[in-house]
C-alpha cells in the first residue's frame, strides 16, 4: 500500500490531531507534561502508524500498524473521557464523532487487508 496521504482515514486522523492540539491548549498549565501531552502523543500516533504501515508494502505489517493506530485511538478516547470528568472540556461530541469515524474506517481497512490477503497469517 502506498500513497497514505490519499487514505481518507489518514486525512481524518490529521484533522483529529489538529483538533486535539487546539483543545489541549486550554488545559491547565499543570497538565502540560501530563494529560495534555499524552493526548497529543496518542493523536499523532494514529495517522503516523497508518502512514508507516502503508509504507511497508507488506499486508501483514500494514495490518499490524492499523491495529496499533486502533489502540492509540482507544487510548485517546479514554483520555478525552478523563478530561471531561476532570472538567477540562465540557463537550467533545465533535471529537467523539471523529473517533467513531476513524475506528470504523480502521476496522474496515483491517478486514479488507485480511480479505485481500487470505494466505497471509495475521
Amino acid at each position: 500500500m502506498s500513497g497514505f496521504k490519499e487514505l481518507k482515514v489518514w486525512q481524518i486522523g490529521i484533522d483529529l490531531v489538529l483538533k486535539v492540539y487546539k483543545i489541549t491548549e486550554s488545559f491547565p498549565k499543570s497538565e502540560i507534561y501530563g494529560l495534555s501531552s499524552q493526548m497529543r502523543r496518542c493523536a499523532v500516533s494514529i495517522p503516523s502508524n497508518i502512514a508507516e504501515g502503508s509504507s511497508r508494502n507488506n499486508p501483514k505489517e500494514f495490518t499490524q500498524f492499523l491495529y496499533i493506530a486502533q489502540g492509540s485511538l482507544s487510548e485517546l478516547d479514554t483520555q478525552f473521557t478523563l478530561a471531561q470528568l476532570l472538567g477540562y472540556i465540557k463537550d467533545f461530541n465533535q471529537i467523539e464523532e471523529l473517533i467513531r469515524q476513524i475506528r470504523s474506517m480502521l476496522t474496515g481497512l483491517i478486514k479488507a487487508q485480511k480479505t485481500q490477503n487470505p494466505q497471509t497469517k495475521f
